[in-house]
This record gives structure tokens, sequence and C-alpha cells, in this order.
């Protein structure tokens, strides 16, 4: 068997920790390793990154930039985790789940760009409805997100972890309130907005990995905008349109009456590629609340990122 070769640049993180354990044990891949003591030798990553088939650059966004401009190999793929391309005209997005032809246009593509967590859950709600035109791409969209304190990097778990692991009764904390976030382009470019939204999230260090993201939609304003009468049938009706037999987005039925007691919780796609989809709807008062849950390491970094590295080359 002739195996395909992957060079993960950055695999000491924790997102190339993750992506590593989940590729080394197929008998069709080769992980090519760098030595720890090359790890920063330019010349050696060099070498690596333009042998392999496909480079996975684990890696801060200029360090991704100036790893990127080492392959001069025009054999070599590159799947970047970063968020250095994802809004670059030259690299494709690499959700493919995204529109119809994202998944082709990936398998065709030499540079893609893996897509950021957050972003991952507001973009798989709000694309299919600002395409089907119910959610007008001039509305000023807010964001409610919570993710584990992995999220936030090897920094934050050193913080979070800092007492021997017992974060049970850690702090619940808000951060990006200057609107400034990195993933703010992303979602605006691929979720189909005129406009930045307004992003609010917040990490708690109760728990390490999974995510919820919120979106509260005023219907009758939406409407307005687009002079449609949409509900949140409707809405439900246009995602289970994009993504009918896609393995990985699992969309529960349109919400309308909830049991006493019902809740969310960011932990339910834990340990999957899975993206979990909602709509919520109060016919009374014409607002619709879609939410996502996903796992901030899985279909959020390194499920995405294996998912991606499968469909470029062809190891599906």
């Amino acid at each position: 068997m002739v195996k395909t070769s992957i060079f993960i640049d950055g695999e000491a993180g924790t997102t190339g920790l993750e992506i590593r354990k989940k590729l080394e044990s197929r008998a069709d891949v080769e992980i090519l390793k760098i030595a720890p003591d090359k790890r920063k030798e330019a010349a050696e990553r060099k070498r690596l990154l333009n042998a392999a088939d496909l480079a996975i650059l684990c890696l801060p966004d200029e360090a991704a930039r100036e790893a990127a401009a080492l392959i001069d190999n025009p054999r070599t793929k590159i799947l970047d985790a970063s968020t250095a391309h994802r809004t670059a005209k030259s690299w494709v997005y690499g959700f493919p789940e995204m529109a119809p032809g994202q998944g082709d246009a990936i398998r065709a593509a030499k540079r893609v760009s893996n897509p950021g967590c957050y972003a991952t859950g507001v973009i798989g709600l709000l694309r299919p409805l600002t395409d089907a035109g119910l959610v007008p791409c001039a509305a000023p969209i807010t964001i409610n997100a919570i993710s584990g304190y992995s999220g936030g990097g090897k920094e934050l778990i050193a913080i979070c972890e800092a007492k021997g692991g017992d974060i049970r009764g850690g702090p619940f904390c808000a951060y990006g309130l200057d609107q400034k976030h990195k993933h703010i382009g992303e979602m605006k470019k691929h979720g189909g907005l005129d406009a930045d939204p307004i992003f609010l999230p917040s990490y708690s260090a109760s728990f390490y990995r999974g995510m919820l993201i919120e979106i509260g939609l005023r219907m009758d304003d939406m409407n307005k905008m687009t002079g449609k009468k949409a509900d949140g049938a409707a809405l439900h009706a246009a995602l289970t349109a994009r993504y009918a037999g896609q393995e990985f987005i699992k969309l529960a039925p349109l919400h309308t009456e909830l049991e006493k007691g019902f809740v969310l919780s960011p932990l339910a796609q834990n340990e999957t590629n899975n993206l979990e989809l909602h709509v919520f709807w109060n016919a009374e008062k014409q607002f619709a609340v879609l939410a996502a849950i996903l796992d901030n390491l899985g279909k959020g970094a390194s499920g995405a990122a294996v998912q991606n590295a499968e469909i470029m080359l062809g190891l599906q």
C-alpha cells in the first residue's frame, strides 16, 4: 500500500496533538515526524513541509503565513488551522457542508483554511438562511456563545488547571467585549452577512471541551426586511434542505413546546465531529432562537481538519 504522507507543523499544540491522534492509527497515512530538537529549525521544517502530500499548519497566524511561504513543492497541499487565511480569496474555506459544491472545492484545492470553532456553529446556522433570503444579509445579528476552557489555548488551560485540576467550581468569564474577536471576519464573510455581527463569547472553567452558540431572531423584523412571511418552520425547512444527507450535521426537530426542565448542554457532542443544530420557535412573540452545539476540539478544530484532510487527499 502506498501511504499518503502528512506533516503536522505545530503538532505539540492542542489542535496538533488531537489531529495526530486521529490520524496516526490509519494504515493509509504516514505521519512525517520532526525531531524535538529541530522543531525551530527552518531548514528541517521546510524539508518536511515540502516532502509531505499534505502539510497541516497548527501554528499562530504569523507563523502559519511563514510556513506556507516555505512550501515551494507544487505537489504539496496545505491545510491551515490558524486564522491567517480564513477570509483570503486564494484559499478555500474548509467547511464542506456550508454550501453546495463546497466539498468539491475543497477536494480540488491546494490551499484550504480550517474554520474556527465558534464560526463553524454560527455559519452552520446562518448560511442556509441568508442563502434562502429568510435572514437578510443586512440584518443586525447578535451571537451569544460559551465554550470549554480548552478553546482559549495553552495559556488559559494552564490558568484553569493551576489548582490541581479541581475546577468544578470555576468561573464563568465573558471576553472579546471590544468586538475584535478573530472569528468575526469569517462569520461575516461565510455566513453571508453584509456587516460584522455582535459576538459575545464566554468560557467556563468548569469543563474542558464543548461549545454552545445561540442566535436570537425577531422574525417580524426579518420579514419586514425581506418581504417574506417566514416563521420557525420556514427556518427549519431551509436548514433541513441544506443539510439533507450530511453525515456530521445533526438537525433536531423544530421546537415549539419544551418539556419542563429542558436544557441544552454544550457537552452534548463532545468527542465527535458532529454539529448539532436547533430551531426554537415562539409563535406568539414571533421569536426564533437558533442554537448550535459542537466540540470545539472536534468539529471546531481537529475533527474538521481530519475531515478536510480526507477530502483533500481522497481518503474517504
